[in-house]
């Protein structure tokens, strides 16, 4: 073979592996626009879906606000329908009343209002009566405070409104007349 057929031959030979190489390369580059696209779109459909689950949770943190007393409001009409038969029952009386009417209507209330306690200790909302104990300021606000012969000091006389506590938190003070 001569130099002019070997040199044909390698000019040859290397465009041969040339156009190989550009078209395996051409085919890697497709098959990366592919797998781009595949990954573009899953992209967008994660976000689209993480939208969705956020606009999810945002509807249902606005439902819970709005609903979140349900229960509690629930557990107070058997307390309402109490004093509404409370007042129809007054309402239906003679004139003047007789003893054991009022005694029965006492009754009835004072069963209303333990009903109205119960229903609120479901929620964790108890009432603070402190008569007897020591003066506490973080639960106790005195009205007053009164000299008592025997009494020891700074002791709860007389509760003048009660208190309440919600979960452990004093939501009202009591207020009390203390033992000066």
């Amino acid at each position: 073979m001569t130099e002019e057929n070997l040199e044909k031959n390698t000019e040859s030979s290397a465009e041969t592996q040339m156009t190989e190489r550009l078209e395996q390369l051409e085919t890697e580059l497709a098959h990366a626009k592919a797998k781009a696209d595949e990954n573009w779109d899953k992209a967008l459909r994660a976000g689209a879906e993480l939208e969705n689950v956020k606009r999810r949770a945002s509807l249902d943190v606005a439902n819970a606000h709005k609903y979140s007393i349900e229960r509690f409001a629930q557990s107070l009409l058997p307390v309402i329908d109490s004093l509404e038969q409370a007042m129809a029952l007054t309402l239906n009386t003679e004139a003047e009343p007789s003893r054991s009417h009022i005694q029965a209507m006492l009754a009835g209330i004072e069963l209303t209002r333990k009903l109205f306690l119960d229903s609120m200790e479901k929620f964790g909302l108890t009432q603070i009566d402190p008569k007897g104990e020591v003066f506490n300021p973080e639960s106790h606000e005195a009205m007053s405070m009164i000299p008592q012969e025997g009494a020891e000091s700074n002791v709860v006389l007389q509760v003048f409104q009660r208190g309440y506590v919600l979960n452990g938190r004093v939501i009202r003070p009591a207020r009390v007349i203390i033992s000066q």
